[in-house]
């Protein structure tokens, strides 16, 4: 299944969940001149500096260099991109399901929630592959967060997906418990398959994917549980 779009209205602008597309797509036009100067090498160095590499941060952790460059690229690493499909993929979920967290928890504390699921996101690839030295860029992870807070705040709404069945698809309104639900066992599986490989030496981050999920999963329950963020529940149209 690959969502276009949801049934769920917002009550105010998300201006922060496009003011966080917005920094992406200009991230990545700096990525494209560096590439463009510089070449490939001059890519993967910038990749490197501002990029998450958990090598590099497990060593900070190590030393208590709490301020590093390596810490530091926890956050850069969420506005990095490593191609168009990598880039527009992440910001197809980005807006079709953070405008309806941002409504809930509202434009300061999303940010805060956005940028701490994707801290959470790449310290949980770095638990998995600690020595590894290759960089983790993509907002997967803080968008994963997003996924999982949709998902307990808004299970029922619908999702207008294309749902591929064999080598035909079609249209159709799926709740967002099934979508979110069946992405998030689709990382589970194959997080735990590329256990057997040389996990996080290069591709799919699944780890990263399943503990900013988590992470978004918790702090939804916790809204629920509180009546928090303005007390909501899911408007379901169509």
């Amino acid at each position: 299944m690959i969502p276009l779009g949801d049934r769920n209205p917002t009550r105010r602008a998300p201006i922060v969940t496009r003011a966080l597309i917005l920094a992406c797509f200009v991230v990545f036009g700096g990525e494209l001149w560096i590439q463009v100067q510089g070449g490939d090498a001059a890519l993967e160095s910038f990749f490197r500096t501002w990029g998450a590499v958990p090598s590099r941060i497990t060593a900070a952790i190590e030393a208590g260099d709490w301020t590093s460059q390596a810490i530091v690229g926890l956050v850069g690493s969420v506005f990095l991109h490593g191609g168009w499909l990598h880039l527009l993929g992440n910001m197809l979920y980005l807006w079709i399901f953070g405008n309806n967290v941002e409504d809930r928890l509202g434009r300061l504390p999303f940010l805060l929630f956005y940028l701490a699921g994707g801290i959470v996101a790449a310290m949980a690839q770095v638990a998995i592959a600690p020595d590894s030295n290759v960089p983790l860029v993509g907002a997967s992870g803080a968008i994963a967060a997003a996924l999982g807070a949709y998902l307990v705040l808004y299970p029922g709404a619908r999702v207008v997906s294309i749902v591929f069945l064999g080598f035909f698809y079609q249209l159709a309104e799926v709740p967002a418990l099934i979508v979110l639900g069946f992405w998030f066992v689709l990382q589970l599986v194959s997080g735990v398959a590329s256990l057997d490989a040389e996990t996080a030496q290069g591709g799919v981050a699944f780890f990263a994917h399943i503990g900013g999920f988590v992470m978004g999963l918790v702090v939804g329950l916790l809204l629920r549980v509180s009546g928090a963020g303005g007390g909501r529940r899911s408007r379901a149209m169509g």
